[in-house]
């Protein structure tokens, strides 16, 4: 027989039993809620991370953005500073002439050498010896410069007198003249061997004359500059292809305008020191 006093305990026990479960889904719910909330909290601290790399993404952009304004407006002007800067310093206009557009800087033959011949002339040394170190002066004036030009090329031209074969490899000669007088000890300026680096010499020929005559101004020895085409956006001369090694101790580029067959017919009368390629 069951004990009154069990009977009278019975519902306390139960109450308690109940209490008990609704405290265990309390706490159940309650740490739900607390992960919950740290779920939230985590995801809100992630996004604002993002949000702020992506602020700093949007910064970097812009900065790139002026930075590349700079270069444009900077590079847009270098023609009329190499203009200013050889002014009335190295002779006139009927011995040079600088393209307002582009920067190229086209110097008479006839201050260089003498007819049909390669070897510079005494008033041509003189020229260079002027030349160069102010040339040099504004290529390398500042670091956008120093940086984003890639290469100096040193163009020979002549004029559609005679064959073309004796023209391309006249136009050469004078060109590695030029170039070889340019890093010899007769010469000296600031930024000399970073100016080696970028020197690439080629041989145009009479592919750029006048086919109808013989035009004194075709025959001209010209110098250009070339930019880094992946990162600036400037389209002021056109691609060469790279050199195969540094100019100081290797392979001198020598470019040629025409086909492989000529080429190769003309590598024979070319120096040891010199490798061939086509533009």
């Amino acid at each position: 027989m069951r004990n009154i006093s069990d009977l009278d305990n019975a519902p306390e026990i139960e109450e308690e039993e109940d209490s008990s479960v609704l405290l265990s889904i309390g706490d159940l719910m309650s740490g739900l809620l607390m992960l919950f909330a740290l779920l939230f909290i985590t995801v809100q601290i992630q996004l604002s991370e993002k949000a702020k790399m992506l602020d700093e993404k949007i910064l970097q952009v812009e900065k790139l953005r002026q930075e590349l304004q700079q270069y444009q407006k900077a590079f847009e002007g270098l023609p009329q500073i190499i203009v200013n800067a050889l002014e009335g310093k190295v002779g006139d206009k009927d011995i040079f002439t600088v393209d307002p557009g582009t920067g190229d800087v086209s110097i008479r033959d006839r201050i260089l050498f003498d007819n049909n011949s390669s070897v510079l002339k005494p008033e041509g040394k003189k020229f260079l010896q002027a030349f160069i170190p102010i040339y040099t002066q504004v290529l390398f004036a500042n670091k956008q410069f120093e940086k984003q030009i890639s290469r100096v090329v040193i163009e020979g031209h002549t004029s559609s007198a005679g064959s073309d074969s004796k023209n391309l490899e006249l136009s050469l000669r004078r060109a590695l003249a030029v170039s070889n007088y340019m890093f010899s000890n007769e010469v000296n300026f600031p930024k000399k061997a970073e100016l080696q680096q970028k020197v690439l010499v080629s041989g145009r020929g009479e592919l750029d004359a006048n086919p109808t005559q013989n035009a004194a101004g075709d025959r001209k020895v010209v110098f250009r500059f070339q930019f880094r085409r992946e990162n600036l956006n400037v389209d002021v001369n056109r691609q060469l292809p790279s050199p195969e090694k540094n100019f100081t101790g290797g392979t001198r580029h020598v470019i040629y305008p025409w086909n492989q067959s000529q080429i190769e017919n003309r590598k024979s009368s070319l120096p040891p020191n010199l490798s061939v390629g086509l533009i």
